[in-house]
């Protein structure tokens, strides 16, 4: 399915129109390391034609995009991913997905500006790359929860000894997920919801 934002489009369709009943809007971003499957989360999950900024790989990224483990990729994030969710009637959420190379970084101070929360994806495959993600996150005290992206070529794992790994507190959810499938993708973007609760005052 192709999901660049090239497409000729002829009109809002019925399903781009925001909800008249919806009264509360979310900002959350999904972020992680260069091909994690962030693009093909919002991908799944939007109700709306999402938006993408990916432009096909060349010669000019040889040397600087460390690609180790998804040499296969063709096409790379060099903006940002666009999607809606409607959780409830009432609740929406706008999905933000950041491009995963280090050199394009620099755009997530934007993209993370107002946001709530934010999915990181992993690949167990590359463990590493996830690394820098989470300590950027941390510095800049923004809530997350850790999806585990279901790759079929990655090895099974343990969850507890995936967070040992990545050193996550204890309160901090970690869980399966597989972003090809809109439900599991929903599921994880309700996980960070319950999170966000849970961790707002009563008072609030």
């Amino acid at each position: 399915m192709d999901f660049k934002s090239s497409d000729t489009i002829t009109g809002p369709r019925s399903e781009d129109v925001l909800p008249d009943t919806a009264t509360a809007a979310v900002k959350v971003v999904i972020v992680g390391g260069f091909g994690v499957g962030k693009t093909t989360m919002v991908g799944s999950v939007s109700e709306i034609r999402p938006l993408t900024t990916e432009e096909t790989m060349t010669q000019a990224g040889v040397g600087v995009d460390d690609n180790r483990g998804v040499e296969s990729k063709t096409a790379t994030t060099v903006a940002m991913d666009f999607g809606r969710i409607s959780i409830t009637d009432q609740l929406v959420l706008y999905l933000f997905g950041t491009p995963g190379q280090e050199r394009f970084w620099f755009l997530w101070n934007g993209l993370f500006e107002g946001a709530l929360g934010a999915v990181v994806l992993v690949d167990t495959r590359r463990l590493e790359v996830s690394f820098d993600v989470i300590g950027r996150l941390e510095e800049r005290g923004v809530p997350f929860v850790v999806a585990i992206n279901s790759f079929p070529e990655a090895p099974r794992h343990n969850l507890d000894d995936l967070r040992r790994a990545l050193d996550l507190p204890d309160h901090v959810p970690i869980f399966d997920c597989d972003a090809r499938y809109r439900e599991s993708s929903r599921d994880a973007l309700m996980t960070l919801m319950r999170y966000l609760h849970e961790m707002t005052p009563a008072t609030a």
